[in-house]
């Protein structure tokens, strides 16, 4: 009787409170790891410019990783939060066994590929040959240790999908902050160390997900735990890994374009320019996540609200449930509109001296902010089509922003204007795109409320 008490609660309790209990976890372990991305590219900027300029060509190549993980992570999520809803907890136990055994195969992939193509793929991304080397120090060191970054970040949706968000942020914190003390003593060599570069940032990284990965593993398997996974008796079944890629393969693809919207930037808009160029648009998508994770972080109290009380068919709770998402997503990017408005000089000072890069860092910062007031609610209408088992809607309007919009007009704005105004193409793509979403969302309820009310 006590299991079922935790999960009801996300139909129970007063939403505001109840959303704030569940996502501030989430959002203070979001910003610990957006703090970890900026003091990782720190000490690596400080390391060498060159260095900072490779991370970034290799960035992408993570989001492949990330996409892979968030996709599982979302599918599984909203599945398990939509059985509990229902009351079905024995399905949700056999989609946290079913979704524990795919992570392990996609580590093991993940692991052979970048052993033994990791040069072969950052020599794709330019010509420069110190780049090449540095990425494929950093990138193979990664790739290989895979299964480090997927078991937290997929682990951790099996307990959000319980309505459980206090231990992965607990999770994460662990292996932020062991990433961030290891960082300068591998990149720099303090004391015993040796002085590792890039080397040392990859492996500070994949040895703290190993530490916060066993711990999560740990508590997945304790009987502390809602859900009591067995890995021996899971049940195979064909249809819950269907159910949970149909939400999670779309939000998977949508991580993936961000990945192939950066190698397009990366190799043919700021390569060309420079490895300043480079190195501007790899702080800036570090940077950006101090504004993003704060939201995605909220995503995570809201989707499994949404996703229960769907499954219970209580629309008039949804609607609550969005309206205060909207309003609380929205405070948080406005906050960070205000920052690289007033900061943007002191923000790429941290990373860099160099006056070139200060330069046109200062000028990218202000440009693209300009589309952070709005970027919170875009992201509130994705992952409301998710937490309706609707990823397909998601995608498509991931691919009409980031492909169909601000690869061209960024390319024409800098072959028209100038390379400066390449930044406009960012806020141009994300109004045009907030229109679309709004508009399709808005049509979609009006079914889902009409269902859920016969």
């Amino acid at each position: 009787m006590q299991s079922a008490k935790k999960s009801d609660r996300l139909g129970q309790e007063a939403i505001i409170p109840l959303l704030f209990r569940l996502a501030i976890p989430s959002i203070i372990a979001m910003f610990i790891q957006s703090m970890y991305n900026v003091v990782d590219s720190i000490y690596v900027g400080r390391y060498s410019k060159e260095a900072l300029a490779a991370l970034s060509l290799a960035y992408p190549v993570q989001l492949i990783l990330i996409a892979i993980a968030v996709g599982t992570g979302v599918g599984t999520s909203t599945y398990i939060s939509r059985q509990l809803g229902q009351g079905n907890k024995d399905n949700a136990e056999n989609a946290a066994e079913h979704i524990l055994h795919i992570t392990a195969v996609y580590g093991i992939i993940v692991a052979l590929f970048g052993y033994f193509f990791s040069d072969i793929l950052m020599a794709w991304f330019t010509d420069d040959q110190q780049l090449i080397t540095m990425g494929t120090e950093y990138i193979r060191i990664i790739l290989i240790g895979a299964i480090a970054l997927f078991i937290p970040m997929i682990g951790n949706n099996i307990l959000r999908g319980e309505g459980n968000t206090f231990l992965p942020m607990i999770t994460m914190l662990i292996g932020s902050v062991i990433n961030i003390v290891l960082d300068p003593f591998l990149i720099f060599g303090i004391g015993f160390f040796p002085r590792m570069g890039v080397s040392g940032a990859a492996l500070a990284t994949v040895f703290s997900r190993v530490i916060s990965g066993s711990f999560l593993l740990f508590i997945l398997f304790s009987n502390k735990n809602e859900l009591k996974i067995n890995l021996r008796k899971m049940d195979f079944n064909l249809s819950i890994i269907k159910s949970i890629y149909i939400v999670g393969l779309p939000a998977m693809v949508m991580q993936l374009l961000a990945s192939a919207m950066l190698i397009a930037i990366n190799k043919f808009i700021l390569a060309p320019h420079s490895d300043v160029a480079i190195a501007v648009g790899g702080i800036y998508i570090r940077l950006q996540s101090f504004v993003f994770m704060p939201v995605f972080g909220l995503n995570q109290g809201y989707m499994p609200i949404m996703g229960y009380n769907f499954g219970h068919k209580n629309p008039e709770r949804m609607k609550k449930t969005m309206k205060a998402a909207f309003l609380i997503a929205t405070a948080f990017t406005l906050l960070g509109f205000l920052i690289f408005q007033l900061f943007p000089k002191q923000l790429i000072m941290a990373f860099s001296e160099d006056t070139d890069l200060i330069t046109m860092g200062t000028t990218a910062l202000k440009r693209i902010s300009l589309a952070f007031p709005i970027i919170g609610i875009s992201i509130i209408i994705s992952t409301t089509f998710q937490s309706l088992g609707s990823g397909l809607p998601s995608l498509l309007l991931s691919i009409i922003r980031q492909i169909i919009i601000l690869l061209p007009v960024m390319y024409y704005l800098g072959q028209w204007f100038g390379f400066n105004k390449i930044w406009y193409a960012f806020p141009l793509s994300e109004f045009i795109s907030l229109i679309l979403g709004a508009g399709w969302l808005y049509f979609r309820l009006k079914k889902v409320f009409s269902y859920l009310r016969e």
